[in-house]
């Protein structure tokens, strides 16, 4: 028996109709039941749910075979102990930088940047040569500028309104973010007679790739 670990929210909405295409959809609704782990329509796999940043530690521990979870989760956990075989195409969105579009640092400023993507911000500004000090934040980024806690956020970036309300805007692209499939190195070794069907089947029950859309 295999099992798969979904991301609560947005994601899970989008595939499990995807997983229903595919004949590994769960016999109930998690997002309508109490229980912990479902069975599904495939006899050799059930599944879980849980929170975005909880999918890449339960594969990469062995605790799940295979998981769902964004990209942007991927890039902050670090990608290492798993495999990413399949873009799923799905919740489609934008890691920015985002603030004052008049704000230039000063030669040789050490940025503040709010953030909960602190190892992306990390990664991102350390590649550009730009010192930073990064200022954790769980929500509420727009917030972050306004009130002088920090020069920038680096942030998963909607449709742009909240940003350009509060006089803000999105300025540079760190990824495009969308559903990935992430495989335990070591399942993939020993139950790859199982797992590739599964991971064929998902991948043939894509739709056509649509045009680039915002987040939710």
């Amino acid at each position: 028996m295999l099992t798969l670990a979904l991301n609560k929210g947005r994601i899970l909405d989008e595939v499990l109709p995807l997983l229903a295409t595919a004949g590994l959809d769960p016999l109930e609704d998690p997002r309508r039941s109490r229980k912990l782990i479902f069975e599904t329509r495939h006899p050799g796999l059930r599944l879980f749910v849980v929170r975005s940043g909880d999918v890449p530690t339960c594969v990469v521990h062995g605790a799940a075979d295979w998981g769902i979870t964004g990209k942007d989760t991927l890039l902050e956990h670090g990608g290492e102990g798993y495999y990413e075989p399949l873009d799923l195409g799905l919740s489609r969105c934008r890691l920015m930088t985002a603030g004052d579009p008049t704000f230039t640092p000063r030669p040789g400023q050490r940025l503040r940047v709010a953030t909960k993507f602190v190892k992306v911000a990390q990664r991102y500004f350390s590649a550009q040569g730009q010192q930073i000090e990064v200022i954790p934040l769980g929500g509420a980024m727009e917030l972050a500028p306004l009130i002088g806690l920090a020069d920038l956020i680096v942030d998963i970036v909607d449709t742009g309104n909240t940003l350009r309300a509060n006089g803000l805007a999105p300025l540079e692209l760190i990824e495009n973010i969308s559903a990935r499939v992430i495989v335990n190195k070591a399942s993939m070794k020993q139950h790859r007679a199982q797992l590739r069907p599964m991971l064929d089947a998902l991948a043939a029950a894509l739709p056509p790739a649509p045009a680039e859309e915002a987040c939710a």
